[in-house]
């Protein structure tokens, strides 16, 4: 009998064997594989269930800054002149905000602002991340807060942040010290210094508040937050704490400022109240002011353009950025030049028929009928042109030039404020480069008696006052005293800062002091209005052409329309013998500096020295 072949599915062969432990090594690897899976998905539905169940309904993190406190301002002796107040910003990040059109009608319905405004607003801020808020409105007031909280559902996408704002305590003193707030614009963006700002940052502008915006501003910190599909809070998951910025301590007396602005407040002008030993500024006041708190809260087009427009110029600080013909004060530049050179001494006269004729044309003294023969200390004191237009023909402009910038006219004299002027000092090289005319000599007789083309800030004004009676040290005005940490701190206690020595002769200082105290103490001295009982005031007072004077029609101010009337000077320091405090004032169209300007620099002093803690 045949016998039936082997079933070859059944058979032990060689290669079924290798398949077997092939099929069971691929089982040994998937099985933990999928054991791994399902216990993953365990945890994530059962033991994390709830956690992630709000991660999945459309919630998302977002990073979410926190700006710093901005450092306060206090006066020398501590009193508070710039807080933080808090405010509220709404803003609108535009992914959360489904359906937008909707969300953009609600929002305008509930604050009065038009549609259009609106998005053009987000319009504007496409370019920056859907996350980020785009700010729709600043400052909205708590009512305002109240009910689009309320409203929140219908207004999806709305974040209302607390902000620390600017806050002025005394609204317009000392507001060109100062300065104010705005927000940063894009041509600040792309400076270096601006490197770390964004869009929407605040900074300062002008005044303190710019020249110090690195110490004030602090550092800014951040949070991680967990937010809903509107965009609203859920969870804080971490923070990093901002730095206060660091506060500062300015170098003028809060009574004093408020005392020299009410003495301008009926002026156009400028005043300046400086240590003439340290530099430290006591006073400095800008004529009219301006309330910096506008610019916090907003303006409508019509205050900004009123604001603008002013002829007054309400927004310069005539103190530093005004440059005028220093008139007469220059006087001072031309003695000191004279003296030091040898052209006049103690002894020299010249006579006065209250003219000079030079080529052919006469060139009149302010007093028309002359001051006869008169010496330097006497043409101080009564101010005699033709004195000093014989000494300035013998000098020449180029030394005279020397002498005014050896006092620092004609350059910043370094305060730490933005914008400051640099005045101007003429000499025959400039003239020949500006003009391509040679320079003449009866500009020269111009120049010597402080008009022609120089120019002069009363902050320089008051440099050269303080030189005089400090005994010829060039000092750099400070607006800041000291800067401390927002624990009270001190970390840097400003010094002063000594530009130099001008080299003078003692006898030369000391007739020149004697010709300026006898401009208010002497019986012929033009500023006798400004003398006070028991003070020693050393002045000497200006009256800055703003136009030719050419007829004696014209000699007749009061016929004259305002801006066409003269500017009025006086510069001071008392008390004499030793001085404690440096005043430079002008009033601009004041006509004379022995009626308008003297009578301001003399009370500010009073108040000054009448004052026992300082």
């Amino acid at each position: 009998m045949t016998s039936r072949p082997a079933n070859i599915l059944t058979s032990q062969t060689p290669d079924n064997d290798w398949y077997r432990k092939r099929l069971l090594i691929s089982a040994w690897c998937v099985i933990p594989v999928f054991a791994a899976l399902l216990l993953r998905l365990f945890y994530l539905q059962v033991i994390e269930g709830d956690t992630f169940r709000r991660l999945s309904e459309n919630n998302c993190i977002r990073l979410q800054t926190i700006d710093p406190p901005r450092g306060l301002i206090f006066d020398r002796n501590g009193v508070l002149l710039v807080d933080n107040r808090p405010s509220y910003d709404l803003g609108l990040v535009v992914r959360d905000a489904s359906p937008l059109e909707i969300t953009v009608q609600n929002l305008s319905s509930s604050l009065m602002i038009p549609e259009t405004e609106i998005m053009e607003l987000i319009k504007n801020n496409k370019h920056y991340s859907p996350y980020k808020a785009v700010m729709i409105k600043s400052n909205i007031g708590r009512n305002t807060l109240a009910y689009l909280e309320a409203n929140r559902y219908s207004l999806p996408g709305i974040v209302v942040d607390v902000r620390l704002r600017r806050q002025y305590v005394y609204p317009q003193l000392a507001a060109q010290i100062l300065g104010y707030m705005g927000e940063i614009n894009s041509e600040e963006l792309k400076e270096e210094s601006f490197s770390r700002y964004r869009p929407g940052d605040v900074v300062g502008k002008c005044g303190v508040e710019r020249s110090f915006e690195g110490i004030l501003k602090g550092q800014r910190g951040g949070r991680q937050i967990e937010v809903n599909s509107s965009g609203r809070l859920m969870n804080i998951l971490s923070t990093v704490t901002s730095v206060p910025g660091q506060n500062m301590y300015l170098s003028i007396d809060k009574s004093l400022q408020e005392k020299a602005e009410a003495l301008l407040s009926d002026s156009t002008g400028a005043l300046v109240a400086m240590n003439p030993h340290t530099g430290h500024i006591l006073a400095l006041a800008s004529s009219p002011a301006f309330d910096q708190n506008m610019f916090i809260d907003g303006m409508t087009q019509e205050q900004w353009d009123g604001v603008i427009n002013n002829p007054m110029r309400p927004l310069e600080n005539k103190a530093i950025q005004g440059e005028y013909p220093p008139a007469s004060t220059y006087k001072i530049i031309t003695a000191i030049a004279g003296l030091e050179e040898g052209i006049i001494d103690e002894k020299t006269t010249f006579f006065c028929p209250g003219f000079l004729k030079y080529g052919d044309r006469d060139y009149r003294c302010w007093k028309k009928g002359g001051h006869g023969t008169i010496n330097i200390t006497n043409a101080i004191a009564e101010s005699c042109d033709v004195f000093f237009y014989q000494t300035g023909l013998k000098l020449g402009v180029d030394r005279l030039a020397h002498y005014a910038k050896a006092f620092g006219l004609g350059s910043q004299t370094g305060i730490q404020l933005d914008a400051e002027a640099k005045g101007l000092v003429p000499t025959s090289a400039w003239k020949k480069r500006k003009t391509g005319i040679a320079w003449q000599g009866g500009e020269t007789l111009s120049v010597s008696i402080g008009q022609g083309y120089n120019l002069t800030t009363p902050l320089q004004m008051v440099v050269v006052t303080s030189a005089i009676a400090n005994g010829g040290f060039l000092v750099t005005p400070q607006i800041a005293s000291r800067i401390e940490n927002a624990a009270g701190e001190v970390v840097d206690a400003i010094q002063p800062v000594m530009r130099g020595r001008i080299p003078l002769k003692p006898k030369n200082l000391q007739l020149v002091q004697k010709g300026l105290f006898d401009v208010v103490n002497g019986s012929n001295g033009t500023a006798r209005i400004a003398r006070i009982d028991g003070i020693e005031i050393c002045g000497k007072t200006g009256t800055a052409q703003v136009f030719s004077r050419k007829s004696n029609a014209a000699e007749k101010e009061g016929n004259r329309a305002r801006h066409l009337k003269s500017h009025a000077w006086f510069v001071a320091y008392a008390p004499a013998s030793s001085a404690q405090i440096a005043v430079s004032v002008i009033v601009e169209h004041g006509e004379h500096g022995s009626s308008a300007a003297a009578p301001i620099a003399s009370e500010l002093i009073k108040t000054f020295l009448s004052t026992t803690t300082r």
